[in-house]
């Protein structure tokens, strides 16, 4: 990945606290790509965060208000006409025309079976996993990435070390080639044992 790409964010990864908060401190300034979203994916987010993670609804909604006012840009809109060109799973075709709506290059999502290949190439656009993503990141920029590791970790009254352990349950590749960075950066020990 070269360059700062335009990137659709799934509900699926907004709705994972500690990796959504990893991936919007990356896209914030200076940032290594422009995030976008929906309403829909939103209101699916806010779903998920309630029904299955249990947030309280002021919270949600407060998560919701706290990222339109810190990513004002990233709210996709006027897709709905798109939507009967979308060939994809029918649960996410919404997710799909955003991305077209938003000249956006990728989607990142855990749900990949909903935007196989075939569905996206006419688009030129492409779905990665959000380890994937984050991976590419690091390569690209692992200065960047690690400092802006190292201020979710001290914000978050962590370690870097203890940031990282938490990222390995939803992106363990990232976590540890994080943690290698990190390591020859002299900002961390080896691991013991």
């Amino acid at each position: 990945m070269t360059g700062r790409s335009v990137v659709v964010i799934d509900a699926c990864v907004l709705a994972n606290f500690s990796l959504c908060d990893t991936l919007l401190r990356i896209a914030e300034h200076p940032s290594l790509f422009d995030p976008k979203w929906s309403d829909e994916i939103m209101d699916e987010t806010v779903r998920t965060l309630e029904s299955k993670l249990k947030w309280p609804r002021a919270l949600a909604e407060h998560f919701r208000s706290e990222l339109r006012a810190s990513f004002s840009d990233a709210w996709v809109r006027e897709f709905h006409s798109l939507l009967p060109a979308m060939t994809n799973d029918e649960k996410d075709r919404h997710v799909l025309a955003a991305a077209v709506r938003s000249r956006t290059s990728l989607i990142v999502t855990f749900n990949l079976r909903h935007f196989r290949s075939e569905h996206l190439l006419p688009w030129g656009i492409r779905a990665l996993h959000p380890q994937t993503f984050l991976v590419e990141l690091l390569r690209d920029d692992p200065g960047a990435v690690i400092a802006k590791l190292r201020l979710q970790a001290s914000d978050r009254k962590r370690t870097l070390e203890d940031l990282l352990q938490v990222l390995k349950q939803a992106v363990p590749d990232f976590a540890i080639s994080a943690r290698k960075a990190a390591q020859d950066a002299g900002l961390i020990g080896p691991l013991e044992g």
